[in-house]
C-alpha cells in the first residue's frame, strides 16, 4: 500500500501529469482538495472508488482516512493543487506519515507560476532584466513568515516575483514593493489561470489596486511583478547565438589549402 501525492496542476484537467492521471486511474481510494482540483480529474478513479472531499477536513480527519485505507491494503491517491512541493501543506502529512509507518511518494504538477507565464506568453527570466524567480507569499491569517523573508527585503532583489496567497493583502504588497522596483514596474494578477472561468488583469504598481477593486477578485489569485512582463528590449540569450560553442555545437574551423 501506498500514498501517493500527485500534483494536479493550475486547473486545466490536461495539464496533470500522465504519470499523475494513470495514478488515480488505478487508487481505490482518492482524497483530494476539491476546492482547487477539477472534478473533471478525480472522476477518473475506478467506478468503485471511495473518492473524499477533503476541503472541509482537518488534518487528523485526513490521516485517519489514510490509515483506514493503509489498514485494508488500500493504495490512496492523495490529489493537491498545482505542485505539491509549494504550498501543499504536504510536509504534515508525511510527518503524520512516517510517523505511522505508511509508505508514500510523490509526483509533481505544473505550477501556478509557469501555467501564468505560459497563458500570458511570457518568459520568466531574461538576459540583463532578471536571471531570478522568486516564489512567496505574505502573512495574513495563514502560518507567519520567517526572519529575513518580508516582500519588502526580498524586494531588493528586483526579481521576478511570484506572490502567493496574498490577493487581500494587494495594498501593503503595493507599498512594499514601490520603494524597490518603481510604480511604472508590469503587474499581472492572475485569477484562476487555466480553468474556464480565468482572468488575466494588467497593471502596474501605481495602478493595479484600482484595477482588481473593479474586477471583483478576492481569491484563488496569483500576483506576478517583474521587469520581464513588459520589456522587449533584453539581450538575446547565448544560448543560440551563432559565435557561442559548445560540445553539441562545436566551433567550426575554416577548410585548409
Amino acid at each position: 500500500m501506498t500514498v501517493h501525492f500527485i500534483g494536479a496542476g493550475p486547473g486545466a484537467p490536461d495539464l496533470i501529469t500522465v504519470r499523475g492521471l494513470r495514478l488515480i486511474e488505478k487508487c481505490p481510494v482518492c482524497l483530494y482538495a476539491g476546492s482547487l482540483v477539477p472534478e473533471e480529474i478525480v472522476t477518473s478513479a475506478p467506478a468503485n472508488a471511495r473518492v473524499i472531499d477533503t476541503a472541509p477536513m482537518n488534518l487528523d480527519e485526513i490521516i485517519a482516512e489514510i490509515k483506514t485505507a493503509h489498514d485494508a491494503g488500500q493504495d490512496v491517491a492523495r490529489v493537491h493543487s498545482g505542485d505539491p512541493s509549494i504550498y501543499g501543506a504536504i510536509a504534515e502529512q508525511i510527518r503524520r506519515l512516517e510517523d505511522l509507518g505508511i509508505p508514500y511518494d510523490i509526483t509533481p504538477g505544473v505550477s501556478a507560476y509557469a501555467a501564468v507565464a505560459a497563458e500570458i506568453g511570457a518568459e520568466l527570466t531574461l538576459p540583463d532584466i532578471s536571471q531570478t524567480v522568486i516564489l512567496t507569499r505574505t502573512a495574513m491569517r495563514s502560518s507567519s513568515m520567517p526572519d529575513g523573508e518580508s516582500l519588502a527585503e526580498l524586494g531588493q532583489s528586483r526579481a521576478t516575483l511570484a506572490v502567493h496567497l496574498s490577493i487581500n493583502n494587494l495594498a501593503n504588497v503595493v507599498r512594499d514593493l514601490t520603494p524597490h522596483y518603481g510604480e511604472d514596474c508590469p503587474v499581472v494578477i492572475a485569477y484562476r489561470a487555466t480553468w474556464p472561468d480565468a482572468q488575466y488583469l494588467y497593471g502596474t504598481l501605481g495602478d493595479i489596486r484600482a484595477k482588481v477593486k473593479g474586477s471583483g477578485i478576492t481569491r484563488t489569485a496569483l500576483i506576478m511583478v517583474g521587469e520581464v512582463f513588459g520589456r522587449r528590449d533584453f539581450t538575446d540569450s547565448r544560448l543560440y547565438a551563432a559565435d557561442h560553442h559548445h560540445v553539441l555545437r562545436p566551433k567550426k574551423t575554416a577548410p585548409t589549402g
